[in-house]
């Protein structure tokens, strides 16, 4: 005999652990619509919801928009040039960060794919000439929020940079790429998916800058002279 509710409960449970990608990689082959797996991610979304009401009980996080863990940009070395982590409890030192770096690139380098799970964390990425671009959080996060910051994330850099992709143009204009990161996401926070916005209010807050002609290499170098400078007097 079939139990119902019991199979309803199994169901909610792995529908809440799984996102979409999950799904479609499980129907890759079969005879399964779009408009099935989409009800599948609402299923997903509602059970987190109706459940969000007893954390205690069920053992689910609390809804959260934290939702991001990590922005990394990596040359085809698999050495860092950009990489913000929010979660100190999931990152505590900067040897914990590189280590994880390091394993994410060797995974990932050689890859068709654009999302991997790798130490509890999904982490999606995208590459381009000598770059790697990834956005990492939790296992249960969503990948669809996690993909539209990558898309943002690339997209704003290949705006900023026009189209010149690649690391030593990302080196030159590092200072307006950092700024462009902080746009995108704060704190763990996405505030802004549409990298036409990031864009332009990149271009604004440069324009307002002292230092808006000056690399953050040049303004380190006058830091230096200045201080040489005044110990000299």
């Amino acid at each position: 005999m079939i139990h119902l509710p019991k199979i309803s409960s199994l169901l909610s449970k792995v529908l809440m652990t799984r996102g979409p990608y999950f799904w479609m990689r499980i129907a890759h082959g079969c005879e399964v619509s779009p408009a099935a797996l989409r009800g599948l991610h609402l299923l997903r979304v509602r059970c987190l919801v109706d459940s969000s009401a007893n954390v205690n009980m069920s053992g689910l996080l609390e809804p959260t928009l934290y939702v991001i863990k990590g922005i990394a940009i990596l040359d085809n070395d698999g050495n860092r040039l950009l990489a913000k982590y929010y979660d100190p409890t999931v990152f505590p030192t900067v040897k914990d960060e590189k280590k994880f770096e390091k394993n994410l690139f060797q995974k990932t380098h050689r890859a068709n794919a654009e999302v991997i799970m790798l130490d509890r964390l999904t982490c999606v990425y995208r590459s381009n000439v000598d770059l790697f671009f990834y956005v990492m959080g939790l296992s249960h996060e969503n990948e669809l929020i996690l993909v539209s910051v990558l898309s943002c994330l690339y997209d704003a850099v290949s705006s900023i940079l026009r189209k010149n992709v690649e690391k030593r143009t990302l080196l030159d204009n590092l200072d307006i790429i950092m700024l462009a990161m902080d746009e995108i996401c704060d704190g763990g926070v996405p505030l802004e998916t549409d990298p036409q916005v990031v864009s332009q209010r990149v271009a604004l807050r440069m324009e307002e800058s002292p230092f808006n002609d000056q690399t953050v290499t040049q303004v380190l170098q006058s830091a230096r002279e200045q201080l040489k400078w005044s110990l000299l007097k």
